[in-house]
């Protein structure tokens, strides 16, 4: 625990407190909207929110990022609700926890480096429409239960008249206080204070306007310890296995990308693998006292980050909150308005989104602008999970692509007569086909010498490159040797055994062929 407080000054803890009530007060309708989605209690969701947010500010690896209850979760849960029940839903989240705790044991969590900047560019743009639709939701009517209300032809009913323009003025106010209060003071956070100011006014003038008790009570007792009531069978085990492993991808990479967000806009340096065991140990301990699950939340994060909190205690603060509100503070919780909240998330988008983005347009690769847009673009329609792998897929085949084109040779003749192919560049899957049309086994003399000095065998279709290069000169009946190996194109060549059937060459007088130990002991 002491790491928990050891760094903090009394302002330092003063602002991880004030931000962590501004986040808990945010938190509360995007548990309850959840909870919604997921077609579980609202209870289900705010447990959630509690749980993951303690747990993941104690154990994970990134301070001042805030996990709970989250939409990609919930789209994910939904079918396993509707199909089998609540219990199995508890029962994925456990499973999926540990998968994340095993994946944090084995270190792959750093393997979110290979997430290229234009797809992190398209995550953070298309998370930040993804909150800016979702609030379109509040604009929709709703009867007690939260369900959207429908004419008789099956259309949306919104907002519309007076409600509406209270709706508009209460948000309007909500983002000015945002945004002008840090320029007169900073002492306490200027969402906090937005929230406190709106609901003052919506209560003092008696404004007809949806607040968070419209949406559905949040009040309830603590948490109880609960073993998934499902059987513990084959079957069972079937059927959660294929949710869980998603949920577990899916709250990794949302989380790892988050992470590496709050990295850069605190210019601090988060821990991913600690963050994979932080959030699956969050997940485990949710499905054991009935939580939905979650991992990072990118909107709830930057507002901890904006709002001054840096610690663990802000997270921990803003779970604890979120607790006081589900025991006691309900009635009170219950008034703010959800326009107000709406204002709030509002400022979110406007600072998630990387505006700075449309002036790269035309100064970097047309390659990378495509690739960060179609990764927001998934984002809003699909998946953030498809849409992170499709983007790291793109900039692979891009990645690919482009270096095909960088293997050449320049040639000479050597003392004896023969041609030797100097080669340069990677020797891959992607430039197999430009290697062979480089050398001309027809007209070249019967001794080849093809130098890997300045090259590199990266994979086995090199492998298959080079040996059916050696079978073009055999037919030709010339002897084909090659030159200058790194010890790992060595390795791969005795690997792959009868396939090169080729004489290596190893130049005593170069010693990239062979290791330090090995040169040493032949002479």
């Amino acid at each position: 625990m002491f790491d928990l407080i050891s760094k903090h000054t009394p302002q330092n803890i003063k602002n991880d407190i004030l931000s962590g009530l501004t986040v808990a007060l945010a938190l509360v309708p995007e548990a309850v909207a959840f909870a919604f989605v997921a077609h579980v209690a609202p209870l289900v969701g705010l447990y959630a929110a509690f749980i993951m947010g303690l747990v993941a500010a104690i154990v994970g690896g990134r301070p001042g990022m805030i996990t709970g209850a989250t939409g990609a979760i919930a789209v994910v849960v939904v079918a396993l609700v509707v199909q089998h029940g609540v219990e199995y839903l508890f029962a994925a989240v456990i499973l999926a926890g540990l998968l994340q705790i095993l994946i944090g044991l084995f270190k792959l969590g750093k393997f979110i480096r290979l997430v290229p900047y234009p797809v992190f560019l398209g995550f953070v743009n298309g998370l930040a429409l993804v909150i800016l639709i979702a609030q379109l939701e509040q604009f929709k009517l709703k009867d007690e239960t939260g369900k959207i209300l429908t004419d008789a032809a099956g259309n949306v009913q919104w907002v519309s008249g007076e409600a509406l323009w209270i709706m508009f003025a209460l948000i309007a106010l909500t983002m000015a206080i945002i945004h002008f209060l840090p320029k007169f003071t900073k002492a306490i956070p200027s969402t906090l204070v937005a929230i406190v100011v709106g609901t003052i006014i919506t209560l003092g003038v008696g404004l007809n306007t949806s607040t968070v008790g419209d949406m559905a009570s949040i009040q309830g007792g603590l948490p109880t310890f609960h073993i998934p009531e499902i059987p513990f069978s084959l079957e069972a085990f079937k059927i959660v296995l294929p949710y869980a492993v998603i949920m577990a991808l899916v709250g990794l990479i949302e989380s790892l990308l988050t992470l590496n967000l709050i990295d850069e806009l605190t210019e601090t340096r988060g821990q991913p693998n600690r963050e994979c065991i932080g959030q699956g140990v969050a997940n485990t301990t949710t499905g054991l006292f009935g939580g939905m699950g979650g991992c990072a939340m990118v909107g709830q994060s930057i507002i901890n980050i904006k709002s001054g909190g840096r610690g663990r205690l802000s997270g921990i603060a803003a779970a604890l909150f979120l607790l006081s509100f589900i025991l006691v503070g309900s009635p009170l919780i219950e008034q703010i308005p959800i326009a107000v909240l709406v204002g709030v998330m509002f400022m979110v988008v406007i600072g998630t989104f990387e505006w700075g983005s449309f002036r790269l347009i035309g100064k970097i690769p047309p390659a990378d602008t495509l690739i960060g847009i179609s990764v927001a673009i998934i984002t809003v329609f699909f998946d953030l999970a498809i849409a992170v792998i499709t983007g790291v897929i793109l900039s692979a085949l891009v990645f690919a692509w482009q270096h095909a084109k960088h293997i050449y040779a320049t040639t000479r003749t050597n003392r004896m007569g023969g041609k030797v192919y100097e080669l340069n560049g990677p020797l891959f899957f992607a430039s197999t086909q430009h290697f062979q049309e480089i050398f001309d086994p027809k007209n070249d003399p019967d001794d080849v010498v093809v130098d890997f000095k300045n090259a590199r065998v990266a994979d086995h279709s090199a492998i298959e490159a080079i040996d059916k290069l050696a079978e073009r000169y055999l037919k030709e009946h010339k002897r084909l040797h090659l030159k200058h190996l790194a010890p790992e194109c060595r390795q791969l060549l005795k690997t792959a055994g009868d396939l090169v059937e080729v004489n290596v060459v190893e130049d005593p007088s170069y010693h990239v062929a062979v290791d330090k130990k090995d040169f040493e002991g032949s002479r």
